[in-house]
């Protein structure tokens, strides 16, 4: 039986990117799969990633399975400037300001420079995570200088970026370069003019 105010979920109606509760944490969908065997109940197979921890998890729910959603909502946020105490953000509209530890925003955190405009993820009022726009446009600090004919694109070297995220972009990109990377998989796109 539904406990009141919560929403129930058909295992079925599992997509990418939908979080539920198990087990009394927030996992969200990375990947699901229905399986229907030719003999036995079908099936959904699934990989889960722990909203707070981060790690990742290949579990099994029978078709049809009722699974609780977690409600969660999108806000754009501003990075105001991060500190020993983490990253600090301010709501659009309401002005409040939440702060969030490096280890809950994971890998994005590399990319988050100050005055960026992005979505938080809050369940029950509390942030859980930071979704980034795909590419972003960071200022090279620290590379090997290019030289006049280094135009390969498929060699690279590593580069040190604003944000002190290191990413590997072609020979011909100098410091203070402003490049635009894929925030997904930290690929270099381009130099922006």
């Amino acid at each position: 039986m539904p406990v009141l105010g919560r929403v129930m979920i058909s295992s079925n109606d599992l997509r990418n990117g939908v979080t539920i509760l198990v087990d009394g944490q927030l996992w969200t969908v990375i990947e699901f799969l229905h399986v229907k065997p030719g003999k036995g109940a079908a099936f959904v197979r699934t990989r889960l990633k722990n909203v707070k921890t981060g790690t990742t998890l290949e579990r099994t729910f029978r078709a049809g399975e009722k699974l609780e959603r977690a409600t969660v909502e999108n806000r754009q946020m501003q990075m105001l400037y991060n500190d020993a105490d983490g990253f600090h953000f301010m709501d659009q509209e309401s002005f409040e300001n939440y702060t969030m530890q490096r280890d809950l925003i994971g890998e994005p955190a590399d990319f988050l420079k100050d005055g960026m405009i992005v979505d938080v993820q809050l369940h029950e009022g509390v942030p859980i995570g930071v979704d980034l726009p795909p590419h972003v446009e960071l200022r090279v600090v620290e590379t090997d200088p290019g030289f006049k004919g280094d135009t390969a694109t498929n060699t690279g070297k590593p580069a040190k970026l604003e944000t002190g995220a290191m990413v590997n972009v072609p020979l011909f990109v100098n410091p203070n370069d402003l490049i635009r990377i894929d925030t997904r998989d930290r690929r270099y796109i381009g130099r922006v003019n």
